[in-house]
């Protein structure tokens, strides 16, 4: 491929025939890559909290904003025009990127817990006592508090999946049995734990969901930046993602949902564009997706996030896909030379993204991170918004690396490297 992925024209589908994947070019365009910390050259390895961003990504929000700049479906001039074009535009490159059936099922929110807050908000009518919400002990938080609050507000009762020792969903324990029935009305899941990696078996799920009538929601904000995904093929009802962590903007989340669903749904927000009549009486309701989009919608974000899926889709999703895999493979391989690293989740790269989470003993995670940042290397340490999940294997915290298309193997041998320095410097 050349050293720059094409520049993609919004909302325009791109075909890539047979791009031979090629992680230096596409280093190239990441300009932060090429910096260094303390003299140190930077080993991003923290992408699953957020990723970084190409240039054309970036050229892409500055354009608007210097050229195109305007508030969407009000102003009845050229830019106003340009504007709206172009934050439709961003809607339907994200649509055909999903595989979404039309653009009208992609809604767009600030992230994806405001998209998962959303969904527990508007189906929250249809609860009633008696009800079960049914998440698992993986998620984040923010698959976890929502579905909390909203078994509080409506006297529903919250029931989760427990995992197996080796971080996979237990759907066939005893604790699993009877856990979804015919009192079961909503199930959300993660599509990928962000702290396991761990591929979540999201069609078995959804199958046993609509078997008892339960609606099914996916969060996937973890799946979306590195897997090829067709939501119409996942078998959920409604599927959370967020921009950043797919070199997208920040300030742009995604809630994707069957149509008919949509449309028989209540508002989220009350304000402006999600209405159709306004009256002192009442008001009646705009369709999807406006009807969820209250306000002054994030413009130049959505813009972002359609440059952010053509670029994706130049390279292509299988190649990125292919690369993650082979790139937590070596990973998992580098640690297991780590004496003592106790690797959070699968040890294999069968079914499982590019978020490795470990423990190494006698070490805190915040002073094994902070002594891979003195040596340049960015990972995460704390419990990653996954507390009960930390409980459940018997850790306070531990530290992640992630990786993404840009990740090098001379990346995970600077990690590696690093672990080895760390556990020196205590005495290890």
């Amino acid at each position: 491929m050349n050293a720059s992925a094409p520049v993609v024209e919004v909302g325009k589908e791109v075909e890539v025939d047979d791009i031979e994947f090629d992680v230096e070019h596409i280093r190239a365009d990441f300009p932060i890559l090429e910096r260094e910390v303390d003299g140190r050259p930077l080993v991003y390895l923290d992408s699953a909290n957020t990723s970084q961003k190409p240039r054309c990504v970036v050229e892409a929000i500055e354009d608007h904003y210097l050229n195109h700049n305007a508030n969407v479906a009000r102003a009845m001039h050229v830019l106003g025009a340009e504007a709206t074009a172009a934050f439709e535009g961003g809607r339907q490159a994200i649509a055909g990127f999903i595989g979404a059936a039309r653009p009208e099922e992609v809604v767009f929110t600030k992230n994806a817990s405001e998209a998962l807050n959303l969904c527990a908000h508007v189906l929250g009518s249809r609860l009633k006592p008696g009800d079960e919400i049914v998440i698992s002990v993986l998620e984040h938080h923010s698959n976890i508090v929502p579905w909390q609050l909203l078994a509080e507000r409506t006297g529903a009762t919250l029931r989760w999946f427990d995992v197996t020792e080796e971080g996979r969903l237990d759907l066939v324990g005893a604790a699993a049995e009877g856990l979804i029935n015919e009192r079961t009305k909503i199930i959300s899941v993660a599509h990928v734990s962000n702290v396991l990696g761990t591929v979540n078996p999201v069609r078995e799920i959804a199958a046993l969901g609509h078997a008892v009538g339960a609606t099914v929601i996916l969060d996937a904000s973890q799946a979306v930046p590195q897997l090829p995904i067709d939501v119409q093929d996942l078998g959920a009802d409604l599927v959370a993602f967020t921009g950043h962590k797919m070199v997208g903007p920040t300030g742009i989340g995604v809630l994707w949902g069957r149509y008919d669903l949509l449309a028989e749904l209540p508002p989220f927000l009350g304000g402006g564009e999600m209405i159709e009549v306004v009256k002192m009486t009442g008001s009646t309701y705009a369709p999807p997706p406006h009807r969820f989009e209250a306000g002054t919608p994030p413009i130049a974000q959505a813009v972002g996030l359609g440059a952010a899926v053509g670029y994706l889709s130049a390279i292509g999703m299988d190649a990125i896909a292919a690369h993650e895999q082979e790139i937590t493979a070596y990973a998992l391989e580098g640690l297991k030379t780590v004496p003592g690293l106790r690797i959070l989740g699968p040890s294999e790269p069968v079914d499982r993204g590019g978020a490795v989470s470990f423990t190494v003993p006698g070490i805190h995670p915040h002073d094994v991170s902070q002594l891979l940042d003195s040596r340049g290397i960015a990972v995460r340490g704390g419990h990653h918004c996954a507390r009960p999940l930390h409980e459940r294997f018997g850790v306070q915290s531990s530290t992640r690396a992630s990786f993404y298309l840009y990740t090098t193997k001379g990346e995970i041998d600077a990690l590696v490297d690093g672990l080895g320095f760390t556990q020196r410097f205590f005495g290890g």
